[in-house]
């Protein structure tokens, strides 16, 4: 049975973390799969936009912690592990689509992590978020301590972190995790309405905004307005713009909408 399971449909790709019986932790096998589908949906220019969800009503707990047990132990070995998830962390929160995460039940440790690396989380109202690491005597990994406290702040990154406690879909709401909850057996079905919408952007320019957006908190100003310029440039030329605009001047519908 995969591990992770990639169904394509009407333009979006929804990615199915798929170990219900081990609430869809994290092992070796998964990584690979997760690289592997993410770089299909990469691949595919067809493709809009990636969801990003657990079977079994759990999104993630995180890593597999039997088999970090079951693992000689060595500082180095631990640490070159990590390492080798680097490529999916960047190729997660550099894909030049918009991605959602559809989060119900646990979203613990690498699991909150992988959820932090969307766009968008759309939850239901029993999930439970926790940056578990700290109960095991770990450190965020996944991409956490960089996705973090670009979510919720430096102050509140550092709480969620220490004290290693659990949040509810509410609290997740009020810290901006959480765009919308909806209950479980609705939570796909909002999140591909929301998918959907992006289905008549331009997919240059959410590249593009979505490209500059996640490295504008390490530039200066003048960095960010020089990109901008760059990437006006090139939306400036794309058939999307041209027709749209065009659509203005005619007085039609926008190609764009978000009801």
């Amino acid at each position: 049975m995969n591990t992770v399971v990639l169904e394509i449909r009407d333009g979006i790709a929804t990615l199915t973390l798929n170990r219900p019986e081990r609430k869809n932790a994290i092992d070796l096998e998964m990584r690979q799969e997760l690289r592997e589908a993410i770089a299909a949906v990469r691949q595919d220019a067809s493709l809009r936009c990636l969801i990003l969800t657990g079977a079994g009503g759990d999104f993630c707990a995180g890593g597999d912690i039997r088999s970090m047990a079951a693992r000689e132990p060595s500082a180095e070995g631990g640490r070159q592990r990590l390492r080798a998830t680097h490529d999916l962390v960047t190729a997660l929160l550099t894909l030049e689509k918009p991605v959602l995460a559809a989060v119900d039940g646990v979203a613990y440790g690498a699991g909150f992590n992988l959820a932090l690396a969307a766009d968008f989380i759309l939850a239901t109202p029993r999930v439970r978020f926790c940056q578990s690491f700290g109960r095991v005597g770990l450190v965020p990994d996944l991409g956490g301590l960089f996705t973090l406290p670009r979510w919720v702040g430096l102050p509140k990154a550092k709480e969620l972190v220490f004290s290693a406690r659990e949040i509810g879909a509410e609290e997740a709401r009020a810290l901006g995790i959480v765009s919308e909850i909806h209950p479980a057996e609705a939570l796909l079905p909002a999140v591909r309405a929301v998918a959907s919408r992006f289905l008549n952007a331009s997919p240059t320019a959410l590249a593009l905004a979505k490209n500059i957006l996640n490295t504008s908190h390490q530039q200066s100003l003048q960095s960010v307005l020089e990109a901008e310029a760059l990437a006006q440039g090139i939306c400036f030329e794309t058939d999307y713009h041209k027709q749209a605009v065009a659509r203005f001047l005619a007085k039609k519908p926008a190609l764009l909408t978000w009801t």
